[in-house]
């Protein structure tokens, strides 16, 4: 058992952001084509956290082209260089998905202003 953890922290990553439900962020995601690797960003709201530790994940939801895309993302993944946040959201839920039944300006999460 002390093995498994010694090999799970060894591979969690140091600054992990703050990232809440609601927030709106920018993910940089290494992707591999072939032999080449690129950073592709995916833009969109947090909708939803799940887990802890090493599996912790968190899922991102953007409208492309008319079109609702989520993805989710491990906090700890080598391949997800980093997480900008861009704005806060004002929410009172931890999970979202409520915003998958609205369209247009009724999906938008308000912003929380300090």
């Amino acid at each position: 058992m002390d093995l498994v953890k010694a090999l799970t922290n060894e591979q969690l990553k140091e600054n992990v952001p703050v990232l809440n439900i609601g927030d709106t962020v920018k993910v940089h995601n290494k992707i591999k084509e072939g032999t080449r690797e690129r950073i592709q960003i995916f833009e969109g709201t947090i909708i939803a956290r799940h887990g802890g530790g090493i599996s912790e994940t968190f899922t991102v939801r953007r409208i492309s082209y008319g079109v609702a895309v989520e993805k989710t993302f491990p906090v700890h993944s080598p391949n997800v260089e980093k997480v900008e946040v861009i704005r806060t959201g004002k929410v009172r839920r931890a999970k979202l998905y409520y915003l998958r039944d609205k369209v247009g300006k009724d999906s938008k999460v308000k912003e929380l202003i300090d």
